[in-house]
């Protein structure tokens, strides 16, 4: 008899214009070490982490989605399968929140009713910020998403939270 090495394997996108923060998300957080000039992501890149949630042990397939509206085309395929997604936008460019409806729609309609978190990132900009802690809880509602938080990538501020939350709420739908 052989057991499962993890209780749970999830594929996780994260979304996002370009430029938004993603990929040094997605460093940081699988490695712990912060990307000061990331290379632009062709198409997607693929991470994976092992994490124990709440003494579940579990396996993090994280796809690091290009924002270039070149790459958009991609997306469909990519969203099979899919059990969670997080949004990422840049709090210094109020743009990067605007797509956030066309991005959703695709995973909604391609991957179907998966939970979304969203994410304000570049909190260590405070100075340069053009969208507010508000606008963002506000804008994470009105869509209905899983939940929001801002983060840094760079100080580390709420990197490892926001993928444990999604984490969380992507463990308590599979036990449904």
């Amino acid at each position: 008899m052989t057991y499962p090495l993890f209780d749970y394997t999830f594929k996780l996108l994260l979304l996002g214009d370009a430029s938004v923060g993603k990929t040094t998300l997605t460093h940081k957080y699988v490695s712990g070490i912060f990307l000061d000039n990331p290379r632009l992501t062709i198409g997607v890149d693929f991470l994976s982490k092992k994490v124990v949630i709440d003494g579940k042990s579990t396996r993090l397939q994280i796809w690091d989605f290009g924002g270039e509206d070149r790459f958009r085309f991609l997306l469909p395929t990519y969203c099979k399968g899919a059990n969670g997604a997080i949004f990422v936008y840049d709090i210094t460019n109020s743009k990067s929140l605007n797509h956030l409806p066309d991005w959703t729609r695709i995973v909604k309609l391609n991957a179907g009713d998966i939970p979304i978190f969203l994410v304000g990132s570049k909190q260590d900009s405070i100075a340069q910020r053009t969208v507010s802690y508000t606008t963002g809880v506000e804008t994470a509602k009105e869509h209905n998403l899983a939940g929001f938080l801002e983060l840094s990538s760079k100080t580390g501020f709420n990197v490892e939270e926001s993928f444990v939350a999604i984490t969380r709420i992507m463990i308590s739908r599979t036990k449904k």
